[in-house]
């Protein structure tokens, strides 16, 4: 059973644990409780406040494997897809660098979820950069805000990544399933990685 059908089951039982945390239902109560809070990471040096709404980051003569980032995003509760929920990503190009000062706001862009809680961008796999004296594995930050809702800082990274095994961020216990595959989204190649969010209750 994959993780959304779990979701789903969940919230018909009283009590229901998952790889990703527990879900319960208070005796007498119909609201759902649960611990599958999305885990954050480090926000970085290189945050851009005011990025555009958008969710293609595509432009001509972008060098890079392209790659659409979706998923959806879900109340404290588990299973409640929130709507209006602020998505937003950054992350370098294919040489490893950011834009942090154009008025472009290359590879840096925000979406609200629609009424199932949907969020999409359409973007590339990133480059890698040098921490120190070791690179950094490919990732993509992520910003998620929403009312009645704790902040989310967070990172993506990617299955198959060499240097993941070495950065102290990839390798913690806590971004486990941050760590996602990059899938074949339909009959012509196109290529697709989701990430469900499940903000803390504020």
């Amino acid at each position: 059973m994959d993780r959304k059908k779990f979701l789903i089951t969940a919230s018909l039982a009283a009590f229901s644990i998952s790889a990703f945390g527990r879900i319960e239902k208070k005796e007498g109560e119909d609201k759902f409780t649960g611990d599958c809070d999305t885990t954050n990471d480090i926000l970085g040096p290189f945050y851009r406040a005011d990025a555009p709404t958008r969710s293609d980051l595509t432009f001509e003569g972008l060098e890079g494997v392209q790659v659409t980032l979706k998923g959806k995003v879900y109340k404290s509760d588990c299973v409640t897809p929130l709507q209006n929920a602020l998505v937003e990503i950054w992350h370098c190009n294919t040489a490893g660098e950011y834009d942090n000062s154009s008025n472009k706001f290359l590879h840096r862009a925000k979406w609200f979820t629609d009424k199932e809680g949907e969020y999409s961008f359409t973007t590339i796999l990133p480059g890698k950069y040098l921490n120190g004296k070791l690179y950094r594995p490919a990732h993509i930050h992520y910003r998620v805000t929403a009312p009645n809702s704790k902040e989310l800082i967070s990172q993506i990274y990617f299955e198959g990544d060499p240097h993941i095994t070495k950065d102290p961020w990839a390798t913690q216990k806590k971004a486990v399933h941050r760590v996602l595959p990059i899938s074949l989204e339909d009959t012509r190649g196109n290529l697709a990685v989701n990430f469900d969010i499940y903000l803390a209750g504020g």
